[in-house]
């Protein structure tokens, strides 16, 4: 049974780093389990609507998500005078980890999307972290610019549009004008039937979707959600090894990845390379609320993984 909402908001805890404030959720391990998981969020995402997915993981141990910067509700790095690049991402989550976790203790990673590139990364610079982290999953993760499934054209457009609307101006334009809620209200109901998110749903479930996207809309930086997608457009992290095994999740019909070439990329990089597939509606649904909705994100094989003793 889902927690209530009072419960929920009680492992909601605040975040201060480097000046920069946040939230993130604190799970304790369940009585028996020695399993630690960092909980990594990609884009356009919030701490509700990751809860649901914390709270399926927790019964295999503990669990902590932190906001990145710019994402969640989070301070943007611009507000310090820093840009969201993804060197000052994986800095600041190296010593996220630093102060969460005692100096030996070893945990499990499990990172989405755009937080797997930033796992990644963090990895590749801080390889005494990597020296502790006891299972590594990969939740439709990414780690180069052509693992996505856009024709060249459509990629060079997108790419362009994301670095003019990652400049100041541009930026506060589009926050100020386009990202308002009756105009995004008013874009996904057109785009209703063709979404993959609302495709097939209820009117009344489609509404509260919408909803909660206006929110996601407005809580997330959307300077550093475009600088964002121009790290993504020139992703290319195959230059540094890492020693770990990569157990990799990826979508049956996936609308972004070519799988096939996410496993090259990522084959270049780690030691080894599992692959893991599962089915789900679409690339990542809006709201995780229920256990029915997360299982899929979690399929047997991880959940077998995750129910062994840690190896340290």
């Amino acid at each position: 049974m889902a927690k209530t909402a009072k419960k929920a908001a009680a492992d909601v805890l605040p975040l201060y780093m480097n000046g920069l404030s946040g939230r993130m959720i604190r799970l304790p391990s369940p009585s028996g389990k020695k399993r630690q998981m960092l909980l990594i969020s990609g884009q356009h995402t919030s701490v509700e609507r990751l809860y649901s997915l914390a709270e399926y993981l927790n019964r295999y141990g503990g669990v902590t998500s932190p906001d990145l910067p710019g994402f969640g509700g989070m301070d943007p790095f611009y507000r310090i005078g820093e840009k969201p690049t993804l060197d000052n991402m994986a800095d600041y989550l190296a010593a996220f980890v630093k102060l969460r976790y005692k100096k030996n203790q070893h945990f499990t990673i499990i990172a989405i999307s755009y937080g797997f590139s930033v796992a990644t990364r963090m990895l590749q610079r801080y390889p005494e972290i990597a020296n502790r982290v006891d299972l590594l999953i990969s939740l439709s993760g990414v780690t180069h610019k052509k693992d996505f499934k856009w024709k060249r054209r459509n990629s060079m457009l997108l790419h362009g549009l994301s670095w003019v609307s990652a400049k100041r101006l541009p930026a506060f334009l589009v926050s100020n004008t386009i990202v308002r809620a009756p105009v995004i209200k008013f874009l996904y109901m057109i785009a209703e039937k063709k979404h993959p998110k609302l495709r097939g749903a209820k009117e009344a479930e489609n509404r509260g979707r919408i909803e909660f996207e206006v929110r996601l809309w407005k809580i997330n930086d959307f300077r550093t959600w475009m600088y964002s997608c121009v790290t993504l457009f020139g992703l290319d992290l195959s230059g540094s090894h890492v020693n770990l095994v990569v157990y990799h999740v990826s979508v049956d019909d996936d609308h972004y990845f070519n799988q096939v070439v996410v496993e090259s990329h990522m084959r270049r990089i780690y030691k080894d390379f599992k692959l893991i597939k599962t089915k789900l509606p679409a690339h990542t649904p809006t709201v995780l609320a229920t256990a029915e909705d997360v299982s899929p994100f979690v399929p047997p094989k991880i959940r077998s993984l995750l129910r062994k003793e840690p190896q340290v």
